[in-house]
């Protein structure tokens, strides 16, 4: 198993860990805990206007975001679901305005690999933006994470070599899907 029980409670216990995702690598928080995520965009020298992208593990886990879909929503969803696309949705909730960082939207992705969404069904939804710090690039290899990030990351998971675009960002429209970063899957 890639994600070991350590993984799992050093994440259910807050800190952060750098894991393989389906894409790259990503440095990674619960995201439902405010002091996690302020302590992942400190590390990272994230943008603090900037939100970052949510893995989750089934579609039902929209609705612990306050998320609700229609039967046409759920549709369109499970035509790009599981799989690397990234969807935007409205947030306006205060709640969660340490997430969405006054953009009052969130982007959540539902990824195709089963050990990530093991991960996931036994930490509940993660940030997970690439792991590097904000302008630099991202890292390919655990070790390389590690070069970046140090001993302020109490977990890194060697997933092997990860060379991938990232996640294509799109938005759910009337008219279909509009892309507002085109990553490695094309829509």
């Amino acid at each position: 198993m890639l994600f070991s029980d350590a993984v799992i409670r050093s994440l259910r216990e807050g800190k952060l860990a750098v894991i393989p995702t389906d894409t790259l690598y990503g440095i990674v928080c619960l995201a439902r805990s405010p002091e996690a995520v302020a302590e992942l965009y400190r590390v990272r020298g994230r943008d603090p206007d900037k939100p970052c992208i949510i893995l989750i593990d089934d579609i039902s886990a929209l609705l612990h975001f306050g998320i609700t879909l229609t039967d046409a929503d759920t549709q369109a969803l499970k035509n790009v679901w599981p799989g690397k696309v990234s969807v935007v949705f409205d947030c306006p909730n205060p709640e969660y305005r340490y997430l969405h960082r006054g953009t009052k939207t969130l982007a959540f992705r539902l990824p195709a690999d089963n050990e990530l969404r093991t991960l996931l069904r036994n930490t509940g939804p993660l940030l997970a933006p690439s792991a590097n710090p904000e302008g630099r690039p991202p890292a390919h290899t655990a070790l390389e994470a590690k070069q970046y990030f140090g001993n302020q990351v109490v977990a890194y998971v060697d997933g092997g070599y990860r060379e991938s675009l990232p996640s294509t960002v799109t938005r759910l429209q009337n008219d279909g899907w509009k892309v507002l970063r085109q990553g490695e899957t094309n829509l």
